[in-house]
């Protein structure tokens, strides 16, 4: 965010995928319409550090508004990877509160409809190069493949502009 200090931001919108390894995207909008993106691999410290930023903002007057993907257990899926996707979804809900940014729990079926997105992850990455051109959705450097939790997440910081600005 220190690159992005002395922007006059007018919203911020925050699309969070709770998910396995989940992705957390933030849109920042400026009055003169530039938009930044930051999107974050879903990990405590860099999650938290992003939310006292957009905690920051809120505080100064900034619109803010979330998303999280409101999702439960797989049919099949193990104990185990059960509560770790309960762990991650209690965690934002909690730090989310805790910070005092508002947020909605969103079905997937309810964003995916905005954008036309089909249940093939795919669909999610094509929908977010096509919105978002600019952004890298590759979960690291190295990696070879685009990441379907950082357009999930993206697609839904962008919902949450849509629907709840």
């Amino acid at each position: 965010m220190s690159e992005m200090e002395n922007r006059q931001y007018v919203s911020v919108f925050v699309g969070v995928d709770p998910g396995k390894s989940g992705s957390m995207a933030v849109l920042y909008i400026a009055g003169d319409g530039y938009h930044v993106l930051v999107l974050r691999p879903f990990g405590e410290a860099e999650f938290l550090a992003e939310l006292r930023n957009v905690e920051r903002l809120a505080k100064s007057g900034v619109v803010v508004k979330a998303v999280v993907e409101h999702v439960g257990g797989m049919p099949g899926q193990s104990a185990p990877a059960s509560f770790n996707f309960g762990d991650n979804f209690g965690f934002t809900r909690g730090l989310l509160t805790a910070l005092g940014i508002p947020y909605e729990l969103v079905r997937p079926q309810k964003w995916k409809k905005e954008f036309s997105c089909t249940s093939d992850k795919n669909t999610a990455i094509d929908v977010a190069k096509r919105l978002f051109p600019g952004v890298d959705l590759k979960r690291t450097p190295r990696c070879q493949k685009d990441d379907d939790g950082h357009a999930e997440a993206l697609l839904m910081a962008e919902y949450a502009r849509r629907r709840l600005a």
